[in-house]
C-alpha cells in the first residue's frame, strides 16, 4: 500500500521511521483520552518506545504483508490504522485503529477503515476482516456498524485496562458481503 488519498485533506501513508516524532507527540498530546481504551498508552514514556513500535510495524509488514498506516489530515498526523497479523491460510485479518483527541467525531476513521477493508478484500483477496472493540467504546463500535459489519458476539473480559477488565464486541465482514456493500 502506498500513499492513499481519502479526500482532498486526508491521506493514509505506511508508517516509516520519519514519522516517529510526530507519532510520539500525538500519543503524548492525546494520552488522557487514549488511555481509557488502549492499555499500551501509559507505557509510551519516551520517543524510543514509539520508534520500537514503528520498527516492529515495518518488520511485520515486510514479513507478513500487514500494513500499518498513519492517517494524515492536512499534513498533520491524526492517528493510526493497521492490520494485525494477516492469517494467509484463512485469508483473514483484524483491523486496529485510534485517532488523536482533536480528530475524533469527523468521520476520518470510518473513511480510513473503509479504505482498509476495501484493500484487504479487493487487493489482498482476503475473505474476512474483523474489528474488535470494547463494548463500552461506543465511538469505536460505531465504525464497523456504519460500514455494515455484523456483530458476531461478545468476548467477556477480553482485555485488562487500567479500570479493569472490559468485554469485546467482535464484528466481522466477509468478502461476499463487502462486494454487495461497495
Amino acid at each position: 500500500m502506498f500513499t492513499y488519498l481519502l479526500d482532498d485533506h486526508i491521506e493514509l501513508k505506511p508508517l516509516a521511521l520519519q514519522h516517529v516524532r510526530a507519532l510520539y507527540q500525538l500519543t503524548v498530546d492525546s494520552r488522557e483520552t487514549l488511555r481509557e481504551w488502549l492499555p499500551w498508552v501509559d507505557a509510551i514514556t519516551d520517543v524510543e518506545h514509539t520508534a520500537s513500535y514503528v520498527k516492529n510495524a515495518i518488520k511485520q509488514g515486510a514479513e507478513n504483508g500487514a500494513v500499518s498506516a498513519g492517517i494524515w489530515v492536512q499534513g498533520d498526523l491524526a492517528g493510526i490504522i493497521s492490520f494485525h497479523e494477516i492469517h494467509w491460510h484463512n485469508r483473514s485479518v483484524s483491523i486496529g485503529y485510534w485517532l488523536g483527541t482533536n480528530y475524533v467525531g469527523q468521520g476520518i476513521m470510518t473513511s480510513a477503515c473503509r479504505a482498509f477493508v476495501d484493500y484487504a478484500m479487493m487487493d489482498l483477496d482476503l475473505n474476512r476482516v474483523e474489528i474488535r472493540c470494547a463494548t463500552g467504546n461506543h465511538r469505536s463500535r460505531a465504525i464497523p456498524e456504519r460500514l455494515g459489519f455484523v456483530l458476531e458476539g461478545i468476548v467477556r473480559e477480553a482485555e485488562c485496562l487500567p479500570q479493569g477488565y472490559v468485554n469485546h464486541a467482535i464484528y466481522g465482514m466477509l468478502k461476499s458481503e463487502w462486494k454487495l456493500l461497495r
